[in-house]
């Protein structure tokens, strides 16, 4: 069954794991959901991961509790850079090691808020690759010298994420020869990747906001992210539960 639970420092987590149906091992995705939460476009993106050959799982970071509350509490750790959030999405980066399906190679992808979290995560050693589309910098942006390589999307008319964020991005992850590819698309705003899923006559309210989904610049940015993904999780890992970061830091010195 898709729907799941994971252990958490704070308690069990719920979440959704998309399975693929070739012959495995796979490499692992965690998925991190935008501001909405645990919706059906997270779950559609991550049934996109597994028709491609991985085990993504998506953590609900509001599901521990009062909805309500938890927003609140995941939206604080986004803009704090502290908080359980973090640890949930850890937790389901270790449990997708500890499933024998997975090859030992784990990315993470997120979206808008999400991103946000993937941006925090990069340079902690955890992951093989990561995935941030149209994500706030994080507040010591220098940190990301350190990253695991990185695949982004943004959009120029983003009304959110300040326009030369993908600049700013590119450049910290030169400083540290990360590898990476980012792309800015001209003609899309925030959240162009997502489909919202509300009724037709409210999408022009989205469009005004600069929220709409666009299938050219979302489809060139997925094969984008698909080719990164590819080429730094095919191969398996060279023991359980050790990243491609965690193996340089524990390598020894010349």
């Amino acid at each position: 069954m898709p729907n799941i639970t994971y252990p958490t420092p704070a308690g069990a987590l719920p979440g959704y794991l998309a399975t693929p149906t070739v012959e495995g091992p796979w490499p692992g995705v965690v998925v991190i959901q935008d501001v909405r939460g645990m919706t059906a476009d997270l779950r559609r993106i991550s049934d996109r991961l597994a028709s491609a050959g991985y085990l993504a799982l998506a953590p609900d970071l509001y599901g521990r509790g009062f909805k309500p509350k938890c927003m609140i509490a995941t939206i604080r750790a986004h803009f704090a850079d502290t908080g359980n959030a973090y640890d949930d999405i850890t937790g389901a980066r270790n449990h997708l090691l500890a499933d024998s399906r997975c090859n030992g190679r784990i990315g993470l992808m997120g979206f808008c808020m999400g991103a946000g979290f993937v941006l925090q995560l990069s340079p902690q050693g955890l992951f093989d690759v990561a995935a941030a589309h149209y994500g706030l910098a994080p507040k010591n942006i220098d940190a990301l010298v350190r990253s695991c390589p990185v695949v982004a999307s943004y959009g120029a008319k983003d009304r959110i994420v300040k326009q030369g964020s993908a600049s700013a991005l590119d450049s910290v992850l030169a400083k540290g020869s990360v590898d990476r590819d980012i792309k800015e698309y001209p003609h899309v705003g925030h959240s162009f990747m997502n489909r919202s899923g509300i009724p037709a006559p409210f999408t022009i309210v989205e469009t005004l906001a600069g929220f709409a989904y666009s299938e050219p610049e979302a489809e060139d940015a997925w094969q984008r992210t698909f080719a990164f993904f590819h080429k730094h999780l095919a191969q398996p890992s060279d023991g359980p539960g050790v990243s491609e970061q965690e193996r340089a830091n524990d390598a020894p010195a010349d």
